[in-house]
């Protein structure tokens, strides 16, 4: 591609500025009526011995130091300990998540009923909730059920998933 001195200057200072080779092809489309193809404005710009600039990445934004982080409460650390937990007075259903979910799961945990039976649970990778109860057999009742998917739903939004 044959320029002449102003054209190749023009070049020079759209480089300058910072312009991308995309917009450089543009210009010489509507300013200077020059059609080319990318890959020959790429040569263009090799042939004057230019380089693009990189863009300037943007000042990360520092938020303002919090007075005191804000702590989740304290979950049961281990099977043990949940183990220990009597059941909740008034029926209650209590979940825990395991800090490390157990293998083929998502997250998983341990769940006590309102009538003080215990369970594993775990979400798998399709999203599918198994449950596996401690005593064969036993099926918690439908509101314990809603209870459990309620509260396993406030837990997993406090761990943000």
């Amino acid at each position: 591609m044959k320029l002449d001195e102003a054209q190749r200057k023009q070049v020079a200072a759209w480089i300058a500025d910072g312009l991308k080779l995309a917009d450089i092809q543009k210009r010489l489309g509507s300013e200077l009526g020059l059609q080319l193809t990318y890959m020959e404005v790429r040569f263009l710009v090799d042939d004057l011995k230019l380089t693009p600039k990189d863009p300037v990445p943007p000042k990360p934004v520092v938020p303002p130091p919090a007075a005191e982080p804000v702590k989740p409460p304290a979950a049961p650390e281990s099977a043990a300990a949940l183990a220990a937990l009597p059941p909740l007075p008034g029926g209650a259903v209590s979940v825990a998540v395991d800090q490390i979910a157990r293998p083929g799961a998502l997250v998983s945990g341990k769940v006590v009923f309102s009538d003080g039976q215990k369970a594993d649970w775990h979400l798998d990778q399709t999203g599918r909730l198994g449950l596996v109860t401690q005593q064969a057999g036993y099926r918690p009742a439908a509101g314990d059920v809603q209870q459990f998917q309620a509260a396993l739903e406030a837990e997993l939004s406090k761990l943000g998933m």
